[in-house]
């Protein structure tokens, strides 16, 4: 999504294709990609010079189911000017092969190619795959089915909780969670947020916006938040693109800064009950997986180092709860097991969740999901999903699954996307596959070979691994669909999904 040279295009040409046919049979499967879709996407850019800087995007296409993109449309930003694209239309191609595997090229400015692993329901996980030689962009994203019946403002209407994240224009990373009610006619009430910059924690009780779907046709809009994070007192402004009526993928527009972040995520409707949130809402077992960027120091290194968290907490509705999490920051790892802490929640969706001297903050979406924020240093920010009841074992996790890596925080982290076939053996499962990795240096679809093993006791979900992905690491099943993976002794970790 990123211009390059000449010369780089042409090798890239040449490697694309490659990929292509290491998928085997390249086009049967395209009917698998058909509709209208939206997408999101994280990245960073690098020059070539090993430094790297944010950038992100937002968009939405339609899939013929026959290898073909109309209708397309994205927003980008980035810390150079070539970077910010406003309501480009774009054209493309895609070709899914017999291993659900596509490669899809975009007619955008300097280009843009991507891989993607198809999911059961129609959407898709990608990630970029047209750096090379050390220049470029990479990242990761997902597309998701779209419902052009919600392309309209009055169909954004009742309480909302949001999440957004991102790196300003050096690197240091903001995060922003909180919840809006809409009221179909432009105007967001009762907000309330907590950002974290850099380590400094805020809490905003009350604030107003305002939002307008202004192409009803692709679904893009604006929204213009009040000035929740530091630095100068300006509003953010945002663009999204309506998923339906129930999410939006939403992305600021402002110019990147040192001290003006690039915020990128989603804006998720509410189940309120009737009253309001309550600890009710709380009452049972959610995965949660979380992504930050530490500074120096960070597992012994010297400069910055993804720090990622994934684990169950399991709350029983009246304000208590129970936490285990593994954490890795850097390549040092952390685990606890069994934590006892308290939770208490506003009726607007907020939860303050307290497990010895630390603090959490969570915006309830629906029971046992919500977006999570910490007031640390690294800028801790993701996502807990309810799990599934009843116990889990190897045979829980057992077909096909596409992966991703999520929101990396930094350069070193291994990008990849793909697909995998889980074997549910016992008492040591397999998960084998291809992925297909973006880096600087240029892609590569390398196969992988991991085994696992979900605990039968306790029977909560959280197993190990080993292999690739990270060598050895912990995985937290959130239903037979998903699980989530952290690597315990990857320096560069990040938090990796797999889901049907």
């Amino acid at each position: 999504m990123r211009k390059l040279n000449v010369l780089l295009i042409m090798c890239l040409v040449v490697i694309v294709a490659s990929t292509v046919r290491a998928q085997g049979s390249p086009g049967v499967n395209n009917a698998e990609l058909s509709g209208n879709y939206a997408f999101t996407f994280n990245g960073m850019t690098t020059g070539g010079s090993g430094a790297s800087t944010v950038f992100a995007a937002v968009g939405r296409f339609t899939a013929d189911g026959a290898g073909n993109l109309t209708n397309g449309e994205l927003d980008t930003n980035g810390v150079g000017p070539q970077e910010k694209l406003i309501a480009q239309t774009f054209t493309g191609t895609y070709q899914i092969g017999a291993d659900h595997r596509g490669v899809m090229a975009l007619n955008i400015p300097g280009g843009g190619t991507l891989a993607f692993a198809m999911m059961a329901n129609g959407n898709a996980k990608f990630i970029e795959i047209d750096a090379a030689g050390g220049h470029g962009t990479v990242g990761s994203g997902t597309m998701e089915k779209a419902d052009p019946t919600a392309y309209s403002t009055a169909q954004i209407m009742g309480d909302y909780a949001f999440g957004v994240a991102g790196l300003d224009g050096s690197n240091n990373r903001t995060a922003i969670a909180g919840r809006l009610t809409a009221n179909g006619a432009g105007t967001f009430t009762n907000g309330a947020s907590d950002v974290n910059q850099s380590g400094i924690f805020t809490t905003w009780n009350v604030f107003g916006a305002n939002y307008l779907v202004t192409d009803v046709t692709s679904g893009r809009g604006i929204m213009n938040l009040p000035p929740l994070a530091g630095g100068v007192p300006t509003n953010l402004n945002f663009v999204f693109y309506v998923v339906n009526a129930g999410k939006l993928f939403a992305m600021e527009t402002d110019a990147v800064t040192p001290v003006t972040p690039l915020l990128n995520g989603a804006v998720l409707q509410q189940l309120t009950p009737i009253g309001g949130f309550s600890s009710a809402s709380l009452n049972g077992g959610m995965v949660i997986y979380l992504t930050g960027r530490a500074g120096s120091g960070c597992g012994g290194g010297t400069g910055p180092a993804p720090n990622v968290l994934a684990g169950l907490l399991t709350a029983n509705s009246v304000g208590g709860l129970n936490l285990t999490y593994d954490e890795n920051c850097g390549g040092a790892p952390t685990s606890a097991t069994g934590l006892l802490g308290t939770y208490s929640l506003a009726n607007n969706g907020r939860a303050a969740i307290r497990v010895g001297t630390n603090y959490v903050v969570a915006y309830v979406v629906s029971p046992n999901q919500a977006f999570f924020i910490v007031p640390d240093s690294s800028v801790l920010f993701g996502f807990g999903e309810p799990q599934a009841a009843g116990s889990f074992t190897n045979s829980s996790v057992n077909g096909r699954y596409a992966g991703l890596t999520t929101t990396p925080a930094t350069l070193g982290v291994t990008i990849f996307s793909g697909e995998f076939t889980a074997d549910g053996a016992t008492p040591t499962g397999n998960l084998t596959g291809i992925q297909d990795i973006g880096a600087p240096s240029g892609p590569s679809s390398p196969a992988a070979n991991a085994t696992y093993s979900v605990s039968s006791l306790p029977a909560n979900g959280r197993g190990t691994t080993a292999g690739s992905f990270g060598g050895n690491g912990i995985m937290y099943t959130v239903s037979a669909s998903k699980f989530v993976v952290v690597s315990l002794s990857d320096p560069n970790p990040a938090v990796l999904i797999f889901e049907q």
